[in-house]
């Protein structure tokens, strides 16, 4: 049965994803197949926020390769350490990047991301993956995206292993 994703454009950030995320909790609701629930949580956090490109990659060896997505033609492949992804994977923490431009070593999969935010997967300890959402504006990403995100992380993390 498809599960639709509707919330009111009128919210504000905040209250957007307090509904998006009770959505994405009964959008994946007794669906273990991971690749269509990270499918999933890509489109419905694109269609809620409209940010330029939002997905996962996915640890695979000493990279991370390109998973589930929405947006433009993306990097294939991110080297441990590289990027904003590889660094958050590296670091094993979340990243806030304001001007893409500014931090060192960004890899510029498009010349329309001015912000980013990654943020990890973990599964048993280890990286299972990233989050990754850019925007086409300047500081798009603040506090607020940073913990709706990783509650909607919370899920995806709760079901790894």
């Amino acid at each position: 049965m498809m599960k639709e994703i509707q919330i009111n454009k009128n919210l504000g950030k905040e209250e957007k994803y307090i509904e998006l995320t009770k959505q994405i909790k009964y959008l994946i609701e007794g669906e273990e197949d991971l690749i269509a629930n990270l499918s999933n949580i890509c489109a419905a956090i694109s269609e809620t926020h409209k940010f330029l490109w939002t997905g996962f990659y996915i640890v695979k060896g000493n990279e991370l390769v390109l998973g589930p997505f929405q947006g433009p033609v993306a990097c294939t492949r991110i080297a441990f350490g590289n990027g904003v992804c590889g660094k958050s994977w590296e670091d094993k923490k979340s990243i806030i990047v304001k001007d893409v431009n500014a931090f060192p070593g960004h890899i510029a999969c498009s010349s329309k991301s001015k912000s980013e935010i990654v943020i990890p997967i973990f599964n048993n300890g280890n990286i299972y993956g990233v989050l990754d959402v850019d925007d086409s504006n300047y500081a798009a990403f603040d506090e607020t995206d940073l913990k709706y995100l990783k509650g909607i992380i919370k899920l995806i993390e709760d079901n790894l292993g």
